[in-house]
């Protein structure tokens, strides 16, 4: 298995040095985006991370083309750019998948804080219709109400 994996790499061309300079330019862009993306605050750290690693992921594999060759012999590629945009649709699949759990887990916990505050809406309706009812003897008797501001502000 070994003899045939050298045997394919030896079949597969590594990558021309025009392909090298747009990967690392396209991880330069990427690292540069994030890092900017993240001082604006409109990406979090704890995602900068996967994006970091992937631009890091993508300069090693063009730096060092063995490692690209390999890989593309071992899948049974006939380039290491096919190879690369296997990877990538590879990646983009699996990021997919984990918004996709993330999105699942944000509506439940939307539906979940919904329930819990109609819950609560119901209680405070019945707390106001309570004391309305208890307030109504006091204005029967000739005394004048006094709005409660905070019940006012509350509404």
């Amino acid at each position: 298995m070994i003899a045939d994996l050298a045997h394919a790499v030896a079949d597969v061309a590594p990558l021309l040095d025009r392909q090298r300079y747009v990967a690392l330019g396209v991880a330069a862009a990427v690292v540069v985006v994030v890092f900017e993306l993240m001082r604006r605050r409109k990406l979090r750290e704890e995602y900068s991370w996967v994006w970091v690693a992937t631009a890091a992921f993508v300069a090693v594999l063009a730096l060092e083309g063995n490692v690209l060759t390999a890989i593309s012999a071992f899948v049974g590629s006939s380039s290491p750019v096919w190879t690369l945009f296997f990877g990538a649709m590879v990646f983009l699949l699996a990021l997919a998948l984990q918004f996709s759990v993330r999105l699942s887990r944000l509506t439940h916990r939307h539906r979940t804080l919904g329930q819990r505050v109609a819950l609560l809406e119901a209680e405070i309706q019945r707390l106001r219709e309570q004391d309305a009812g208890e307030r109504a003897p006091e204005r029967r008797a000739g005394e004048r109400a006094t709005p409660n501001r905070a019940r006012d502000i509350v509404a």
